[in-house]
């Protein structure tokens, strides 16, 4: 924790961008902690990593002077508890700061402030540090205390201890001192209902059912605009509606991340490390070469470049420095149309973090496949440049600079980052036959139905109208779904592991692909299970099996005949039975699906790109 220097748990660098990230609540073994703002990061252990696009993009996102994307700042661990590498990770600051006495017969519910909990510390087993009580339980020993199961949140990101006093009180806080209070559980089903909270002073007591649910908001105070994460003592006027969650409970803290692949940007290895630590060298570049070499030898990212020897590294900044005039950086918040130049590229590439090579398309898929390729060797960096809660992030809007929580009390000049490295496979449709189908009257009634859904999707959030991703999203979308279904069954990876990129590209640039692919965070990535599925002789069997599965849900007919008009729904025909991702796999939260506009269904014959003729 903050302040103690005292190390509470561990978290993988994946976790502090997808789970853990800033503004997220971690539950340890006996704490509940939440991760500090980017203000509090001491970045001595945190290593750049060169992503220029993303860089980029995320600069545009926050409309900050961001300079650099790091990882998690990270020592080696070593024999001795004492080391430096023990004062080395992530800060973070108790939350809730509410907790509870685990003694039955007890039950006192009080914030660590008041100092009537005692912190008990283990240099040696973080997973051990806890706060006790001193009322002496079973066996005479100090029962653990535990953080109160209980959070206020709005939708505007904050989030806030409940106010318990308040409750206990029906709405109002006692000015005087010596109120002590009490949470009691009735029953063993352990729901809201059965707790309840007392207070010394003899008021009625109050059951936690009146604090959640549509009941709730006479029951609570306004928000106050707490951000615990930036240790904020002045409380921001936001007067919102609050909302009391579980400790822990999954709409608590979505991230909001950029991702991108490292593309080449030359034919040549040396080249390409170069072109990717580009803003290190460039300062070498217009030197004397005796000059140039001695201060390159001594940049932190020599170590990277060495093996290439310093004659071709200088030879390689030098094509670059005359070469580098010529560059165009386009639009910095398109990630998807440089990847789709890259992998859509005639001829093969063999790079450290970028390998494909063409496959022959099935014989059974050539009417609308039009090219299969095998992505042997890829690397993803994700940013995390803010989050939300209790509604996910509205996929597709510009958020600006109020749509999200921020990570840092001042504007950003870094963000966190992580990398993997894997393998995929990319399908690119045949865009005359996409075309065709777009045209279409049955499909384009479809579409009307869907697009009503989502216009209702977006009133009752009160948004504006705008942002349809088309009838070319959506069979994209559905068809990576079912295909990922499939390959998790023969891959050998779990339906979680495998990711999905959709290309569907507009009138300007027309765009009509789909990446599926795996990634891990370690060096080498991944084992080639995912590629081995797009050869020819498996890709074809795997594809019909997959349209095979869509075509028949075990909940139809209710899921065919869903009407997105009806509850506002973002999907027509699609549930957790036939279509939904994990949210590791989705890009867009289960949103935008439908079998009908893909195979045929129960209720919807002939509409679908891949129908039976």
């Amino acid at each position: 924790m903050t302040g103690s220097i005292l190390r509470v748990g561990e978290l993988r660098p994946n976790q502090l961008l997808h789970t853990y990230g800033v503004g997220a609540v971690a539950d340890m073994p006996n704490l509940s902690v939440m991760v500090c703002g980017l203000d509090e990061w001491d970045r001595n252990g945190s290593r750049e990593v060169p992503e220029a696009r993303l860089l980029a993009a995320v600069r545009a996102k926050l409309r900050a002077p961001v300079e650099k994307l790091l990882t998690p700042p990270y020592t080696p661990e070593t024999a001795d508890p004492f080391d430096e590498w023990t004062r080395v990770g992530v800060p973070v600051t108790l939350f809730p700061r509410w907790l509870r006495c685990t003694n039955t017969k007890c039950g006192l519910l009080a914030p660590v402030e008041t100092g009537v909990f005692e912190l008990v510390t283990h240099p040696f087993s973080p997973d051990r540090i806890r706060y006790v009580h001193g009322c002496r339980g079973r066996g005479g020993g100090r029962p653990t205390a535990v953080p109160a199961r209980f959070v206020l949140a709005c939708a505007q990101g904050h989030l806030d201890d409940f106010p318990w006093m308040f409750f206990a009180h029906h709405g109002s806080v006692p000015e005087y001192s010596g109120h002590t209070l009490t949470l009691d559980e009735q029953g063993t089903t352990g729901d809201a209902a059965s707790l309840w909270v007392r207070c010394s002073c003899g008021v009625k007591p109050r059951s936690m059912a009146q604090a959640i649910g549509e009941k709730m908001t006479p029951n609570l105070p306004r928000c106050r605009g707490r951000h615990p994460h930036l240790r904020s003592a002045q409380f921001a006027s936001c007067g919102e509606e609050t909302r009391t969650l579980g400790l822990g409970a999954t709409n608590s803290w979505f991230g909001m991340q950029l991702s991108a692949f490292t593309l080449p940007q030359a034919d040549a290895e040396v080249d390409q490390r170069v072109a990717e630590l580009w803003k290190t060298l460039e300062m070498v570049a217009a030197l004397p070469e005796e000059q140039g070499k001695a201060i390159m030898t001594n940049l932190a990212c020599w170590g990277e470049l060495e093996q290439y020897g310093i004659d071709e590294v200088w030879k390689a900044i030098r094509r670059r420095a005359e070469s580098s005039g010529d560059d165009d950086q386009g639009d910095e918040s398109d990630l998807m149309t440089p990847e789709w130049n890259a992998f859509t590229a005639p001829q093969p590439v063999r790079l450290p973090d970028f390998t494909i090579e063409k496959e022959r398309p099935p014989a059974s898929t050539e009417r609308w496949l039009e090219e299969v390729v095998l992505v042997t060797r890829l690397r993803k960096v994700s940013a995390l440049y803010g989050f939300t809660r209790i509604d996910a992030p509205e996929w597709g809007e510009d958020a600006g600079d109020g749509g999200f929580a921020p990570i840092s009390i001042a504007r950003p000049t870094w963000v966190p980052c992580a990398e993997m490295r894997g393998e995929g496979i990319f399908l690119r449709f045949r865009e005359d036959e996409l075309a065709d189908w777009e045209q279409r009257n049955d499909v384009r009634r479809r579409c009307e139905q869907l697009r009503a859904g989502h216009d209702r999707w977006r009133a009752q959030r009160r948004l504006e109208p705008g942002y349809w991703p088309g009838a070319r999203y959506l069979l994209l979308h559905t068809f990576a779904h079912a295909l990922i279904r499939e390959f998790a069954l023969e891959s050998g990876y779990s339906a979680a592991g495998i990711g999905e990129r959709i290309y569907a590209g507009t009138d300007a640039q027309p765009m009509a692909g789909v990446l599926l692919y795996t990634a891990a965070p370690d060096s080498e990535g991944t084992l080639g299970g995912l590629v081995t599925l797009g050869r020819r002789d498996r890709l074809g069997t795997l594809i019909e099996q997959a349209l095979d599965a869509a075509r028949l849900c075990s909940s139809d007919p209710l899921c065919a005949e869903r009407d997105p008009r009806e509850h506002g729904h973002l999907y027509g025909s699609a549930c957790h039975a036939c279509l939904f991702a994990s949210e590791t796999s989705c890009e867009r939260g289960n949103h935008y699906l439908d079998r009908a506009l893909l195979v045929d269904t129960v209720r919807d014959l002939g509409i679908g790109f891949l129908a039976a003729p």
